[in-house]
């Protein structure tokens, strides 16, 4: 009994951990793709104080899902890296170029401009890389008997750039919501000024990606012809987000545009586990097939159960702590 269930619930774990971190980490890699459109240096100051005291532990859940992947699939890792070993390493260099900017940022006059670079291209980097893999991951890769039998660079095609591009103007999006909620004056103007725009452009690729799909994934395609009355349901949910997220605009509401665009992604995401499951290594190996052995998971699982409503707590207490608008001449330093 424990070899069927236990999988499930680290797939579960695993899956909320991946979704925390697009969410968490995604508007704020978001803010380093708009920094280069930014009206002036206050505005960018302002987009980079409004995430200086939580971008850090966002990243909590990157490692939290990576660890429990490694620990509770561990025939997952044996594919996987082999077949995305570049696109790991360039998320991986791009999410510490953003990460050092944070600080000598601040504390550089003179090569400021330097380190506003880095924050750019570390956010564009990590960005088009994650999207990037969860295109290969949907498009799948050569696998014989859990060993990766393919090239270097099978995991960038055409429709794996455009996944990644996709990814760059969703976490755009979510970044011009975030700076909706927590920016005041003409810095807030400039975000629902773009934010229309950017919702556009998620759509638009949103749909190539949809009419793409099928075509570069049979599995896939039997899947939504075959369940039309489940799987459907999330992609029409997230075009409901999306027309409440431009409706809100509209109006100048500040906390739900942000809550919406964080609610087409989660549609999204449960459309794309809905399209795979419970494959876990394309293009026919289980969550089952790919498990480690009961006993490991469970030795695991009872320090995940404390781990995880810790991290949640001290995730919510920071944002709580950080709540309300951010300044012009005021924030991180």
């Amino acid at each position: 009994m424990m070899e069927f269930y236990l999988p499930l619930i680290w797939a579960g774990i695993i899956g909320f951990g991946v979704i925390m971190y697009v969410l968490m980490d995604g508007f704020d890699l978001g803010l380093g793709i708009l920094y280069p459109f930014a009206p002036d240096d206050d505005a960018r100051d302002v987009m980079m104080n409004s995430v200086a005291p939580v971008w850090d532990g966002n990243e909590t859940w990157l490692v939290l899902g990576g660890a429990g992947l490694l620990g509770a699939f561990p025939l997952v890792y044996s594919v996987f890296l082999p077949a995305l070993y570049i696109g790991v390493f360039l998320m991986l260099a791009g999410l510490i170029f953003r990460g050092i900017s944070f600080e000598f940022r601040f504390k550089s006059s003179k090569n400021r401009h330097w380190w506003n670079r880095a924050f750019c291209w570390g956010s564009v980097v990590a960005t088009f890389a994650q999207g990037a893999l969860v295109g290969t991951y949907i498009q799948g890769f050569a696998v014989e008997d859990f060993v990766y039998v393919g090239g270097a660079l099978d995991w960038l095609t055409p429709f794996t750039v455009l996944t990644g591009l996709g990814l760059m103007a969703g976490y755009a999006l979510l970044g011009a919501t975030w700076l909706i909620l927590k920016s005041e004056g003409y810095v807030q103007a400039w975000a629902y000024r773009i934010t229309p725009k950017l919702l556009f452009a998620v759509l638009a690729v949103f749909a190539i990606i949809s009419l793409w799909t099928p075509l570069v994934s049979l599995e896939v395609r039997s899947r939504w012809l075959d369940q039309l009355h489940l799987i459907w349901v999330f992609p029409i949910l997230t075009l409901v987000c999306a027309g409440m997220l431009y409706r809100s605009v509209k109006r100048e509401q500040e906390g739900l545009p942000f809550v919406m665009a964080l609610g087409l992604f989660i549609f999204t995401y449960l459309g794309l586990i809905a399209s795979k499951w419970p494959v876990i290594v394309p293009p026919d190996h289980t969550i089952w097939d790919a498990s480690s052995a009961p006993e490991s998971q469970l030795f695991l699982l009872v320090g995940v159960v404390f781990i995880i409503p810790i991290v949640v707590a001290y995730t919510a207490w920071t944002y709580w702590v950080f709540r309300g608008k951010v300044k012009v001449g005021e924030g991180y330093h």
